[in-house]
């Protein structure tokens, strides 16, 4: 497990593809949307590169098999939180302790940031594992938007949770 550079941006890519195909109603971002990009992969490594932004990836062997992101807010008065985005651990390794791994880097990551006092995620609510995996770490669930993402005719549910550091 390691935090992802720029070089890093077309395995991310792949994995990222993979991710908004095996769980669309997880991601604001549709597949088809996605692929339409223009040169996403130059995208990716200017968005790992930014300042306030980390995205880590597990790796088996030489294969992206797991990715997060944390990213702080760029505002004053926000600096002070940050959110975990783009969580993803292809199916096959699911179960195992990489996505909890992950996460556990996350959260070390975000502790050693003095600015940041809280992390906040948003989990689609019939996700029972990752919300599971949430409460272990501390998260604590603080709102629901009904009828967050639609997906053809069907609607899903977000919570927001928190985990404050400080």
């Amino acid at each position: 497990m390691r935090l992802l550079a720029s070089s890093d941006a077309e395995s991310y890519w792949k994995l990222r593809l993979e991710a908004l195909k095996q769980n669309p109603e997880a991601f604001a971002t549709s597949y088809e949307e996605a692929i339409k990009r223009e040169n996403p992969i130059e995208q990716v490594a200017t968005n790992m590169d930014a300042e306030g932004s980390y995205t880590f990836g597990a790796y088996e062997n030489e294969t992206l098999i797991g990715m997060v992101t944390l990213l702080q807010e760029k505002h004053q008065k926000l600096r002070h939180r940050a959110s975990i985005f783009a969580m993803y651990v292809t199916p096959e390794k699911q179960g195992v302790g990489i996505g909890e791994a992950l996460l556990k880097e996350v959260i070390k990551t975000a502790i050693s940031i003095d600015e940041i006092e809280k992390l906040n995620l948003t989990v689609v609510k019939i996700n029972e594992r990752a919300k599971g995996l949430y409460t272990k770490l501390g998260f604590m669930s603080f709102g629901l938007e009904e009828k967050a993402l639609k997906i053809g005719n069907s609607y899903y549910d977000e919570e927001y949770m928190v985990l404050f550091l400080h």
